[in-house]
């Protein structure tokens, strides 16, 4: 009997804590609401993504899912503290629990999703690495770039991607590293190298902070797959679940018509199912997810849906004049997509 008791104390432990070592699923989402924020986890600088305005408030659409997330556990959108990251610091922030959520244009891969300890809860944006040069260097197209050198930002899936890319096509290159995305684009600026090469969206965003903006050009390849998205740490899905349906639930609301404006109205009124689940008039949706039965209602309210999170943030009114491209909603030829509250 002795020794079914110790078995059966040694099986609750493992239970509680995992073969890993992790806490128990509910261990974020409870410590996250007994400090009464969330730490989120951002660059250290890409405008449209999150970037400082000139208040000093972290702004951008990476910064705004982790503004969805506190609005849907607190139903305040402000209970958030952002940390300014590199791309070395950011996993390990993560792991360590300095952060409670990763919202910081990260590529979603294999590695990363299975030998890193952490999970990605969804994809903010969709994106593709490319090239950045000055119209001055006379180039059209990137199989034009034999010998060039190219400013790279070290710890990230674009040094790979790049390597890959010249072997494939039998170009040589010469490669210069830099910690952060600011040094590879005034390097770029400052004629060190001839390429600064990253995710479009981040070429997009560096090109809006040079001098002469005008003079550079992103050009038409994009050479890989790079789905950016936020990440938590593996073993806790109550965690998980939060974080992942926030982002839905923008997407979602796009799709069904509700912004910002008529979200409070529509919670009252409509007589649409869909909508009367995710604005809380029907179902337990909030409870299975560990928030109030408004959680949708002050996502949408306080931070918009996705379709005007993208635009505040990238889109044609911003000085990085981003299309939708991709990240369009699928009805309207893009790959936004999200599963229904249900």
């Amino acid at each position: 009997m002795k020794m079914l008791k110790s078995t059966l104390a040694v099986l609750a432990v493992a239970v509680a804590f995992g073969a890993s070592g992790l806490a128990q699923a509910g261990a974020t989402l409870d410590g996250v609401k007994k400090k009464g924020f969330v730490q989120c986890g951002v660059s250290d600088g890409l405008p449209g993504f999150s970037v400082p305005d000139a208040s000093g408030k972290i702004v951008g659409i990476d910064a705004d899912v982790c503004r969805a997330v506190a609005a849907a556990v607190f139903g305040d959108a402000s209970k958030v503290k952002f940390s300014q990251l590199n791309a070395k610091e950011r996993f390990t922030a993560l792991q360590s629990g300095e952060i409670d959520v990763l919202s910081r244009n990260t590529t979603w891969t294999s590695s990363r999703d299975a030998g890193m300890g952490l999970i990605f809860a969804g994809v903010t944006y969709y994106d593709g690495q490319g090239f950045l040069v000055n119209k001055k260097l006379g180039v059209s197209s990137a199989k034009e770039l034999d010998g060039a050198t190219i400013c790279i930002q070290a710890g990230t899936t674009t040094e790979l991607n790049v390597s890959d890319y010249f072997r494939a096509n039998n170009l040589k290159y010469t490669p210069i590293t830099f910690e952060t995305s600011d040094e590879s684009a005034k390097s770029l600026e400052s004629g060190r190298c001839d390429v600064l090469t990253s995710d479009k969206s981040q070429l997009y965003a560096q090109r809006s902070k040079l001098a002469s903006p005008a003079d550079y050009v992103v050009m038409p390849e994009t050479i890989s797959k790079e789905p950016l998205g936020p990440l938590v740490r593996k073993g806790d899905d109550e965690w998980l679940n939060v974080v992942k349906w926030s982002l839905f639930a923008m997407v979602d609301a796009e799709e069904a018509g509700i912004t910002s404006k008529n979200v409070e109205e529509m919670a009252k009124s409509s007589t649409n199912p869909d909508v009367r689940r995710m604005l809380g008039a029907d179902g337990e949706f909030g409870k299975d997810l560990g928030v109030a039965k408004d959680w949708m209602v002050q996502i949408v309210k306080q931070v918009g849906n996705y379709g005007e999170v993208f635009e505040r943030n990238l889109g044609k009114g911003t000085p990085l004049q981003i299309d939708r491209g991709l990240n369009a909603l699928w009805k309207n030829g893009g790959i936004q997509y999200a599963p229904p509250v249900r």
